[in-house]
């Protein structure tokens, strides 16, 4: 019956075992565009954005695991293919004395909800922890930044989004009705 359940739930599932896809469901396969058993035994990094979101974000994913044992953000993830598109991300660690040894995630496809605006590296960092509720200067000790440069980021992105203020910023950002 668990088999079943995993299978189609309707969100995408994946069990983890040190970031490598040991077993995924049907859903998750349609969101990526992979059959999901050619998801098995890859790398969770090949649907990253991209390398350096790979590193960031596990970084960020370790430290959560170990102060709470999970983790959920929402980030930008690419499908087979190429396509960049938001995602709502949720993980549990199984293995609390080893945080990425067995985990379990389920993975939420945002694109109705939040079109995709062409971002860079750096500015879907920004956009992410602003969306986490951080301050310009709390930003800034995160990613190792000046407090200007942040403010310098988000004026992009106000523009980018056709914001006028911070908070209707985040609302586009997070998908929520203005």
């Amino acid at each position: 019956m668990d088999t079943l359940a995993f299978e189609h739930a309707p969100i995408g599932l994946v069990v983890l075992e040190n970031r490598i896809i040991r077993r995924c469901n049907r859903h998750f396969g349609e969101m990526f565009r992979e059959a999901p058993e050619l998801c098995e035994n890859v790398s969770l990094g090949e649907f990253y954005a991209s390398e350096q979101d790979f590193q960031v974000i596990g970084a960020r994913v370790l430290a959560g695991f170990q102060a709470a044992g999970r983790y959920n953000d929402e980030r930008v993830m690419r499908r087979r293919g190429g396509e960049l598109f938001w995602c709502r991300v949720r993980g549990t660690s199984l293995t609390p004395e080893s945080p990425f040894q067995r985990s379990i995630w389920s993975f939420a496809d945002l694109s109705d909800e939040r079109p995709l605006v062409e971002l860079t590296q750096r500015e879907r960092e920004v956009a992410i922890l602003t969306c986490r509720g951080l301050t310009s200067k709390e930003i800034g000790r995160e990613l190792g930044l000046s407090y200007r440069t942040v403010e310098e980021y988000r004026a992009r992105l106000l523009r980018k989004f056709g914001a006028r203020k911070l908070a209707e910023l985040v609302a586009k950002l997070s998908g929520m009705p203005l």
